[in-house]
């Protein structure tokens, strides 16, 4: 018999998530938040992300170097993939470097933004700490930062 004042394990974070934020702001304008420093400084947990066709570059809000990656696609202001490793913690960064991908599509006056974390097989932790806060709380700042000039303060 099941103890009842004991809660069942969550289960391991999915190898592919998926995200989608409407963003009343242009393509051009999404494009640039995603791949400047000083803007994702504003709504990425205070990392620094500069993007390139050549590489993904991470500086933490202290400085500190989260690693750098290649970048596998970059089409602006429509598609930019690049690999993930979060060197922001040692054990996270000891996983094999996953894979993030960000699609801009104009939808009228808004722009739908998806982003697809995969290749999270030999990531597991960092599936489980990107899963639900930690990119719907990237993506809710980037779409306020946006559309307000502010950041979001939780």
């Amino acid at each position: 018999m099941t103890d009842p004042t004991t809660s069942a394990a969550e289960p391991p974070a999915p190898a592919t998530q998926i995200y989608h934020v409407f963003i009343r702001a242009t393509p051009e304008a999404i494009w640039e938040a995603i791949t400047n420093p000083e803007f994702t400084a504003r709504y990425f947990y205070g990392a620094r992300n500069e993007i390139t066709a050549e590489q993904h570059r991470s500086t933490g809000p202290n400085g500190e170097d989260w690693g750098t990656s290649p970048t596998l696609e970059f089409d602006p202001p429509r598609r930019l993939v690049h690999t993930w490793s979060s060197a922001y913690d040692d054990d996270l960064g000891a996983e094999r470097p996953s894979r993030v991908t960000w699609e801009i599509r104009p939808e009228g006056e808004v722009c739908l933004l998806t982003v697809t974390h995969d290749r999270l097989e030999g990531a597991p932790r960092t599936a489980d700490h990107v899963r639900g806060e930690g990119w719907m709380m990237v993506l809710s700042g980037l779409k306020t930062l946006l559309e307000t000039g502010e950041p979001l303060v939780r």
